[in-house]
């Protein structure tokens, strides 16, 4: 990662490049939905505990995809803020079908 992204929009291309395995996406898919259910499960039953679950489910399916499948490093580590923007386009363009669970990204 020698490039220097200064905008999100320079960023997202190589952020997606970084998840080329379907199966590393489909773990940072499962990470987010689990952490969107904890959310809502915090704000439904006001148990603050949910919210400690949050960050792990989302962080933990993903690295799981990064170190076992993509086999690189996630940009979490350089990019903290571009990435979780990424992860979330991402799982919003997976969810209405523009990136496949199974393929390239497009």
């Amino acid at each position: 990662m020698d490039k220097k992204y200064r905008t999100f929009r320079e960023f997202y291309p190589f952020y997606l490049s970084q998840h080329a395995h379907p199966v590393c996406r489909s773990l940072h898919f499962i990470g987010s939905g689990v952490a969107l259910a904890m959310l809502a499960a915090a704000l439904s039953t006001g148990n603050t505990w949910w919210l400690a679950g949050v960050p792990i489910a989302g962080y933990s399916f993903a690295w799981v995809g990064h170190f076992f499948f993509e086999h690189n490093r996630p940009a979490t580590f350089t990019y903290p803020v571009f990435s979780l923007a990424g992860d979330w386009l991402m799982f919003y363009q997976m969810l209405i079908g523009r990136i496949p669970f199974r393929g390239a990204p497009r």
